[in-house]
C-alpha cells in the first residue's frame, strides 16, 4: 500500500466513522447520559455513603464500599450506555454504534478498576495502578494494543543467550508486583486466621504467620519470573556474583532475621510481655522480621533489632509468671515503735488496689539503724507490671504517708550538730 492509498483509507475512515452524522448522535447520547448520571449520583451518593459508614470492624471492606458509593456516576453512565448500545444493536449497523460501544467499555473498566484498586492503602500507588490498568484496557478497546506491544518488544538488548526487551521487563515487573501483592494479601488473611486460634501460643502464632508470608512471597516471585519466560538458569552466574555483594551489605539484616526466628522458636519473648532492655522498659507490641516493637509507658515506641535480644541481657518481667515483687524503702523517727510501723506498713500496702494480696501478703522488715531514722523495706507483689511500676510505688508511699500521719509517726529529715572546741564569744552591739 503506497502513501496515496493510505491517505485514501484514512479519509474513508474519517467520512465513515468520525464525520458521520451517527457519530454526532452517539456524542449526544454519551453527553446526555453523563449529565443524567451526574445528577442522579449527586442525589443518591450522600445517603448511601452515610449508611455504609455504619459498617464496623472491617476497614478494607468499608474502603471498597465507600469507593463504590463515590463512583455511582460512572455506574449510572455505564448502565445508560449499555441500554443505548442494546438499542442501537437492534436498530442499526455496528458501524453506527462503535463510539457508544467503546465508551461503554472504557466507562465500565474505569468504574471496576477505580473501585477495586482502593484495596491498596497507599493513595499514590492505588492511583498509578488504576491509571495503568485503565490505559491498557483503553488500548485494547481502541485496538492499539498490538502495535504498542510490538513497539515495546522491539526495544530490546541481548545479554548472551537472553533477549531482554522493554515489554518483557514491564511484564515481569507488573506480574511480580501483582502476584506479590496478592501473596501479601492472602498472607495477611491467613495470619489473621492463625492469630484467632486459641490452641497456639503467641510466639508460635507469629512464627507461623511469618513463614506463611515469606513462603507465599517467594512462590509469587518464582511464578512471576517463570511466567514471563525468563530462564532462571541463565541468571545463575549473575545472581551468584551479586549475591556475594548483597550478602556483605545485608549481613546485619540477615543476622536480625535469623535472630527473630530463634526468638520465636525458643519463646523467650512474646507479644504482651513486659521487658527491660538497657534503659528501655515497656511491653512488646509486635515481633517483626528485623526488629521488635516495644512501647513504653510514656507512649514512645522503640524498634529494637532482634539481634539485641540475643546478645544482650533482657529482663522479661512476665516470662514464666505475671507476678512481680516490688520493694519500697522508707524511714521513721527513732522515737517510733518499729513493731507498730511494720504493722501499719503491711496493713496500708494491702489496701492498694494493684497489690496482689491473694498471691502473697506484703511483708515489712527493719533493715538498718540509719543516721537519722529507722530504715524499713516494704515488699509486695503485683500481677500487672505492664501497667507501670513507678505509679504503684507512688500509691503505696502516699498511703504510708497518710497512715503514719494519722498514727502520729513522723518521717525525719537529716540533722547536723556543730561542736565548737574553742569557745566563741558572741557580742551584741547597740547602735545609737
Amino acid at each position: 500500500m503506497d502513501v496515496r492509498q493510505t491517505i485514501d483509507a484514512v479519509e474513508q475512515w474519517l467520512r465513515t466513522f468520525v464525520l458521520s452524522e451517527w457519530t454526532f448522535y452517539q456524542f449526544g447520547i454519551i453527553a446526555v447520559g453523563y449529565l443524567a448520571a451526574s445528577f442522579l449520583a449527586s442525589r443518591t451518593e450522600p445517603a448511601l455513603e452515610s449508611k455504609a459508614r455504619r459498617i464496623k470492624g472491617n476497614p478494607d471492606l468499608l474502603r471498597v464500599i465507600i469507593a463504590f458509593m463515590r463512583r455511582l456516576k460512572w455506574l449510572f453512565l455505564a448502565i445508560w450506555l449499555w441500554l443505548a448500545n442494546v438499542a442501537l444493536t437492534q436498530t442499526t449497523w455496528p458501524s453506527r454504534r462503535w463510539l457508544v460501544s467503546t465508551a461503554l467499555t472504557l466507562t465500565a473498566a474505569w468504574f471496576i478498576i477505580s473501585v477495586l484498586t482502593k484495596i491498596i492503602r497507599n493513595p499514590t500507588l492505588s492511583r498509578l495502578v488504576a491509571i495503568f490498568s485503565w490505559s491498557y484496557v483503553a488500548l485494547y478497546a481502541l485496538r492499539l494494543d498490538v502495535p504498542v506491544l510490538s513497539a515495546l518488544d522491539g526495544l530490546a538488548v541481548n545479554l548472551g543467550a537472553v533477549r531482554l526487551s522493554l515489554l518483557l521487563v514491564l511484564k515481569a515487573v507488573v506480574l511480580a508486583v501483582t502476584l506479590i501483592w496478592v501473596a501479601v494479601l492472602v498472607g495477611n488473611v491467613l495470619s489473621h486466621w492463625v492469630q484467632r486460634s486459641g490452641d497456639l501460643s503467641p510466639s508460635i502464632k507469629v512464627l507461623i504467620s511469618k513463614f506463611i508470608k515469606i513462603g507465599l512471597i517467594i512462590i509469587a516471585g518464582a511464578i512471576a519470573l517463570s511466567t514471563t519466560g525468563i530462564d532462571l538458569t541463565a541468571l545463575t552466574v549473575f545472581s551468584g556474583a551479586v549475591g556475594v555483594g548483597i550478602g556483605f551489605g545485608l549481613q546485619k539484616v540477615v543476622s536480625n532475621f535469623i535472630s527473630g526466628i530463634i526468638i520465636l522458636l525458643d519463646k523467650s519473648i512474646k507479644p504482651g510481655d513486659t521487658i527491660t532492655l538497657g534503659d528501655t522498659f515497656g511491653s512488646i507490641r509486635d515481633l517483626r522480621s528485623r526488629f521488635v516493637s516495644v512501647i513504653t509507658r510514656d507512649g514512645k515506641e522503640y524498634l529494637i533489632p532482634n539481634e539485641d535480644f540475643i546478645s544482650q541481657q533482657v529482663v522479661n518481667w512476665s516470662f514464666s509468671s505475671d507476678y512481680v515483687r516490688i520493694d519500697v524503702d522508707f524511714g521513721t523517727a527513732y522515737d517510733s515503735d518499729p513493731h507498730e510501723v511494720v504493722s501499719i506498713a503491711i496493713a496500708t500496702a494491702s489496701t492498694v488496689d494493684r497489690v496482689a494480696n491473694h498471691y502473697k501478703a506484703p511483708v515489712c522488715w527493719l533493715t538498718c539503724f540509719g543516721a537519722s531514722s529507722l530504715d524499713f523495706r516494704l515488699r509486695f507483689w503485683i500481677s500487672d507490671p505492664a501497667n507501670g511500676l513507678t505509679n504503684v510505688r507512688g500509691q503505696v508511699l502516699m498511703a504510708l504517708w497518710d497512715a503514719f500521719k494519722q498514727a502520729g509517726i513522723s518521717i525525719p529529715f537529716p540533722h547536723r550538730e556543730i561542736i565548737m572546741k574553742t569557745p566563741v564569744e558572741i557580742r551584741q552591739t547597740r547602735e545609737d
